[in-house]
C-alpha cells in the first residue's frame, strides 16, 4: 500500500509518504516549521512539500492507494485547510481517504516500541489536548484540559518515567513539575512527522469523503451569535 500522510493541526505542515508495496518499499517525509513569530504556512507549503516527496519517489498522484490525515485536535484553521485538501485530492485522484488522531500520530512517532507517551498539543485559551497511546493501546482518551489538572494525569499513567511530548509539553513544563519525562524543548519528538501518519492511517478505516470531518474536541475560538430580533 502506499499512503500519503498530511497533518496541519499544529504549527507545523507535516507531508509523509510510506509504502511496503513488494519493489517499492519506502519512507518520505518533509515538514515546514515556521520560525518563532512567523504564522504557520499550511495554505502556501502543504500541496507543494506533498508533491515533493512525491517526485522523490517518483510517482504520480494517481499512484497513491491512500490518502492520510490528522483530524486533530489542534488548530481551527490548520484542521480546515488539511483536512479540506484531503478530501479534494481524494476526490480528484479517486483514491482512499482516512482521518487518524493528530495526538495519536504525535505519540506514535516520539517512540519506536510500545512504551506509553502523552502526547500534549497547546490548546490555547489555557488549556492542552492530551492523550496517551502505548503500541496501539489508548491509555487516555483525548480530551482538553487545564495545565493544572497534568501532573494527576501523568500519576495515573505512570509518573516522572511516563515520556510526554508536544508543544503543550514545552509551553507547560513547569505545570508538570518533577511528574513526567520530557525531552528538551529543541527535541522532534516533539512534533508531529507525517510517516507517522501514514503508518496509523494503514489499519484506519477508510471514511467517507464527505463525511470526514476534523475532531475539534471543543467549541471553536469564535462563535457566530445569534441575531437579535432588533436586526433581523
Amino acid at each position: 500500500m502506499i499512503v500519503l500522510g498530511l497533518d496541519t493541526a499544529t504549527a507545523d505542515t507535516c507531508v509523509g509518504l510510506y509504502s511496503d508495496t513488494e519493489g517499492l518499499e519506502l519512507e518520505l517525509a518533509r515538514h515546514h516549521r515556521p520560525a518563532p513569530g512567523e504564522r504557520p504556512g499550511h495554505a502556501q507549503q502543504l500541496l507543494s512539500l506533498a508533491a515533493a516527496v512525491l517526485h522523490e519517489a517518483s510517482l504520480t498522484w494517481t499512484a497513491i492507494d491512500r490518502i492520510a490525515v490528522g483530524v486533530g485536535p489542534g488548530t481551527f484553521t490548520g484542521l480546515r485547510i488539511g483536512v479540506a485538501s484531503a478530501r479534494a485530492l481524494a476526490q480528484a485522484s479517486g483514491t482512499q481517504l482516512a482521518g487518524v488522531s493528530t495526538l495519536q500520530a504525535l505519540a506514535n512517532g516520539a517512540v519506536g516500541d510500545d512504551a506509553p507517551v502523552l502526547a500534549c498539543i497547546d490548546a490555547r485559551r489555557g488549556e492542552v489536548f492530551v492523550g496517551a497511546w502505548a503500541g496501539g493501546t489508548c491509555l487516555l482518551q483525548t480530551r482538553a484540559v487545564a495545565p493544572a489538572d497534568l501532573p494527576a494525569l501523568v500519576a495515573g499513567l505512570g509518573g516522572d518515567q511516563l515520556l510526554t511530548v508536544g508543544d503543550g509539553a514545552v509551553r507547560y513544563r513547569d505545570a508538570f513539575g518533577d511528574t513526567a519525562n520530557i525531552p528538551a524543548d529543541e527535541d522532534r519528538r516533539h512534533h508531529v512527522h507525517g510517516l507517522a501518519v501514514c503508518r496509523l492511517a494503514r489499519f484506519a478505516p477508510v471514511a467517507d469523503r464527505d463525511a470526514l470531518m476534523p475532531d475539534y474536541v471543543r467549541a471553536p475560538d469564535a462563535v457566530r451569535r445569534p441575531r437579535s430580533s432588533a436586526t433581523a
